[in-house]
């Protein structure tokens, strides 16, 4: 697997914004912010339910990484995605950061995903609060 996910009581909206703020209890702010559905719409006319990617990314950990690996960049950062499901419920998924660090063949790195990885469990968690 290299996603978790957690579905959450409560609108797309409000979604975005709980993770958002879950995701600065942790020390990662939200760098970027793709509206796939509307992407989809605006490009090539596709109607989709709600879908958004967050890129985030806690400064400190992401120094680390790159110290480790400078082509790490790649792997970086850590998406989130805030979906509505048909029948209108709304998942939450984070990218499990040890399965995508696991193609770096270096220990500082797994270690790292470690650590990343249970700061967005704390997120995931914090959402079903």
């Amino acid at each position: 697997m290299y996603a978790f996910s957690v579905s959450v009581s409560c609108s797309y909206e409000d979604a975005i914004r709980r993770v958002t703020e879950e995701l600065k209890q942790e020390g990662f702010g939200v760098l970027t912010e793709i509206d796939v559905a509307a992407t989809l719409k605006k490009k090539i006319g596709v109607e989709r339910r709600p879908y958004i990617i967050l890129g985030a990314c806690n400064p400190q950990l992401a120094n680390r990484a790159l110290e480790a690996d400078p082509d790490i960049g790649l792997l970086l950062p850590c998406n989130v995605v805030v979906r509505e499901e048909e029948g209108g419920s709304v998942t939450v998924a984070f990218m499990d950061p040890v399965a995508v660090m696991a193609l770096v063949e270096k220990p500082e790195v797994h270690e790292l995903a470690a650590e990343v990885r249970g700061r967005l469990e704390k997120v995931r968690d914090g959402l079903l609060q």
